[in-house]
């Protein structure tokens, strides 16, 4: 085989990759959507706010120290210690808890039985309330995670595939990162799908997301359901705030990832799990084999940008709940 060949299959494994990363945020989306019919609009301003989180506690800085040094004329803005990055993970799931209850209490139990238009806009107000809210507690300067997930090619795959392609070729680059994200994703789906099928809380959200009235019926509460799944999926935001944010920096553009989630909820319909990681994955090796094959060739290249669209698209055409999608009938 040609060294272009190989070269190909590295695009595709790296497209792999890229996909994992995309399904993580996908998750999050699913997950709410799945109990409670709301398509969180917010979900990408989460992973945003956890790694904004995670990175001033693990770097030991003072929530609000801005607003606080203009208020007092102060000049604080570190407490003078660092936090280790398992015990950071964990105080940020906790926050993310936290928000969970307080969406919750403040703006769900309000809108009980309203119209899905009406909890997608509460959603959208929540996400700018988000962003600068995150902005007013830890800063709008781009930030440094690192917890210890090793970033870089993987050293041994590129000297075991470097014989491949003769002598053009030097082997397979594939980021330890995304190596590490792709284990952490088919836990996470695993332990999910676990979860959904095979505990008395999961049937209670499935319960909920086929019939509100009816769970409500048999003695489910419906505020309990949303706290669990909002806390879940605020979980998912943190894995894939951690992520997203050790690979390019934990910046208000992060949130801009949830654009890219919308393909893949199109691919793998809004309410499966397994779903968005097979959308994810379709959605990664497409638009990177697409810009090798076609986008740099013969356009000029920059076509990773709107081939997921394109492609989602056409299955909102032809299948539009989705490969894993609940196929909807309507009787008339």
């Amino acid at each position: 085989m040609s060294a272009g060949f190989y070269y190909g299959v590295e695009v595709f494994l790296n497209g792999l990759m890229a996909g994992v990363m995309y399904s993580l945020v996908a998750l999050g989306f699913v997950l709410i959507f799945k109990a409670s019919g709301v398509f969180n609009y917010a979900q990408g301003v989460m992973a945003l706010f956890a790694a904004l989180t995670l990175v001033g506690i693990q770097n030991g800085q003072v929530p609000f120290a801005h607003l606080i040094n203009a208020i007092f004329g102060t000049h604080i803005y570190n407490f003078g210690w660092t936090v280790p990055a398992i015990l950071a993970i964990l105080l940020t799931a906790v926050v993310m808890v936290i928000f969970a209850i307080l969406v919750e209490k403040l703006v769900l139990k309000h809108l009980v039985n309203q119209e899905p238009i009406i909890l997608f806009m509460a959603t959208i107000g929540l996400t700018y309330f988000m962003e600068g809210f995150g902005d007013l507690m830890w800063g709008s300067e781009i930030k440094k995670l690192d917890i210890g997930i090793p970033q870089g090619g993987n050293i041994w795959i590129e000297e075991s595939t470097a014989f491949l392609g003769g002598e053009n070729f030097y082997g397979f680059y594939i980021d330890n990162l995304d190596i590490v994200a792709a284990i952490v994703a088919i836990l996470l789906v695993t332990s999910l799908v676990v979860f959904s099928q095979y505990t008395k809380t999961g049937r209670a959200l499935r319960a909920v997301a086929d019939d509100n009235q009816a769970a409500l019926s048999v003695g489910i509460s419906l505020r309990a359901i949303w706290v669990i799944v909002w806390a879940i999926a605020g979980f998912v935001a943190l894995v894939a705030g951690i992520m997203w944010g050790s690979k390019s920096g934990v910046q208000f553009s992060l949130s801009l990832i949830a654009l890219k989630a919308l393909p893949v909820l199109m691919l793998g319909g809004f309410t499966s799990i397994p779903g968005a990681i097979v959308g994810g994955l379709i959605i990664g090796v497409g638009e990177k084999m697409f810009e090798f094959l076609i986008g740099a060739p013969y356009l000029g290249g920059a076509t990773e940008n709107w081939f997921a669209y394109v492609l989602a698209l056409l299955f909102l055409v032809f299948r539009p709940q989705g490969l894993f999608g609940d196929k909807i009938i309507e009787r008339v």
